[in-house]
């Protein structure tokens, strides 16, 4: 009797010490997982930004460059088209078919634009979303017991002055969008 006493304690310690070594890995392996996720949304971001600012500035490169040429040949045409012949050839313009400035490239810089800063702005939330998460797993029960590792990580949000500024004061009343 004392043999199936001792062999059912040592059995139950068995288990026991197996569940805690088992949670200790487990809970480890998880914050490790989530210090890897962290680390490579931060390479995503860097990547999505350079993305961002790369189209951007070669879409409005391309949109500038379109806004010069056909400043510098619009002139041209009409003075071509309608310079002295007395003929009255003035006042074709008016059914004539004149080159038109497409604006559609503006359009497009102006969609691209919005589109990658909201792919940015998504890049950030997801970086914060796994910080939080990490912070959850390291701060509570039972986790805390086991996790080795409870260093915080750290993220800058990029934001402009004018963001940082309102979060530090709480306020935002420069509702004047076309103020110079």
């Amino acid at each position: 009797m004392k043999k199936i006493i001792l062999l059912s304690v040592a059995v139950i310690m068995f288990l026991g010490i197996g569940t805690f070594v088992g949670m200790y890995f487990s809970y480890n392996n998880k914050e490790i997982a989530l210090r890897n996720q962290v680390e490579a949304q931060r390479g995503k971001i860097e990547g999505v930004h350079d993305k961002m600012w790369k189209v951007i500035s070669q879409k409005a490169q391309v949109s500038n460059e379109y806004k010069d040429a056909f400043t510098e040949i619009y002139p041209a045409i009409m003075e071509g088209r309608y310079s002295g012949t007395g003929d009255g050839s003035l006042m074709k313009w008016v059914t004539e078919q004149n080159p038109n400035f497409d604006t559609s490239l503006y359009k497009d810089l102006s969609q691209s634009i919005e589109l990658l800063r909201t792919e940015f702005q998504k890049s950030q939330e997801r970086i914060l979303d796994l910080i939080r998460e990490h912070t959850t797993l390291c701060n509570t029960f039972p986790g805390r017991w086991f996790i080795s590792n409870k260093t915080p990580i750290e993220y800058t949000v990029v934001s402009s002055t004018k963001s940082k500024v309102v979060m530090e004061t709480g306020l935002d009343d420069d509702v004047d969008i076309f103020k110079k």
